[in-house]
């Protein structure tokens, strides 16, 4: 037996996942975020330390209100958001600055680890995806949309399902809850809808209506695990790191996060720092 039969499950062996992010910080975010916690929606904003209170971003005081507990990610966008590929290829040292003085400012602020980054306009190139693993980021968000439900494999490369201005948005969504075939589900991959956008563009175009529709129709459902992108990350590289025995019978799990697996037709629960037994179908 190997390892087609064995598929990732979502907390509750749910098998679809939602996450979102947000990036600037401007004051728009608070709407945004009362939005997201009406429908049980987690997920990540994208924040550039130098620039609280400029502008119509939010001060500093306001973003330590709104993301106050965890229901929220704080996470980097470059300390005054410059597009890190327009910094000269001699001056490393100004683009590493730009995201270890931004993490440096959050953790510092906020009183929590961040680990994750959105990339200020979308540019990145190999050297600044180096960059970033020496400054300990594990995962970056593109603006590469791929209108699809596919697990991220390259973290530092992420790319999204899609901006919340995609046309196919709804057509999506309704993709993405379409219930999944009981005969079919023990090899049913699992999905992750990964959304993107600013909210001040909710503002601009007078359309907040358009995620009030999105988040009515994917939120507050059982079936869906609702999380920040960090848990989404995280959740993932825990499973990744499962450990099986040469018969396949046995899965130690040797992270510190509960994974919940489809093997076959078995649903099995590999606890944090456990071995479960697995049955053997041959």
């Amino acid at each position: 037996m190997g390892f087609n039969y064995n598929f990732m499950r979502f907390p509750g062996f749910r098998d679809r996942a939602l996450t979102l992010s947000y990036d600037d910080g401007t004051v728009h975010d608070k709407r945004l975020a009362e939005i997201m916690r009406k429908n049980g929606v987690r997920g990540t904003f994208n924040l550039n330390s130098a620039s609280f209170g400029k502008g119509r971003r939010m001060t500093l005081e306001e973003a330590k209100e709104l993301f106050a507990d965890d229901f929220f990610e704080v996470a980097v966008h470059g300390y005054v958001h410059y597009p890190l590929t327009s910094i000269s290829k001699e001056d490393l040292g100004a683009a590493t600055a730009e995201i270890a003085i931004d993490r440096f400012n959050l953790e510092r602020e906020f009183g929590r680890m961040v680990r994750g980054m959105a990339y200020a306009c979308g540019e990145y190139n190999d050297k600044i995806v180096d960059m970033l693993r020496m400054c300990g980021i594990v995962y970056s968000r593109t603006c590469i949309r791929t209108e699809s439900f596919d697990i991220p494999t390259d973290w530092l490369r992420l790319p999204s399902t899609c901006h919340h201005e995609c046309p196919r948005l709804m057509e999506l969504a309704e993709e993405f809850l379409k219930p999944t075939d009981p005969d079919k589900y023990w090899r049913v991959e699992p999905k992750l809808f990964y959304l993107w956008g600013h909210s001040y563009e909710f503002a601009d175009r007078d359309n907040w209506e358009v995620i009030e529709r999105f988040l009515e129709r994917v939120g507050n459902n059982d079936e869906v695990w609702y999380a920040t992108n960090m848990q989404v990350y995280e959740y993932v590289k825990a499973y990744d790191n499962l450990i099986f025995s040469s018969d396949m019978s046995m899965v130690y799990n040797p992270s510190a996060i509960d994974v919940y697996i489809r093997f076959y037709k078995e649903n099995v629960l590999v606890g944090a720092g456990k071995t479960a037994k697995i049955t053997r179908r041959d």
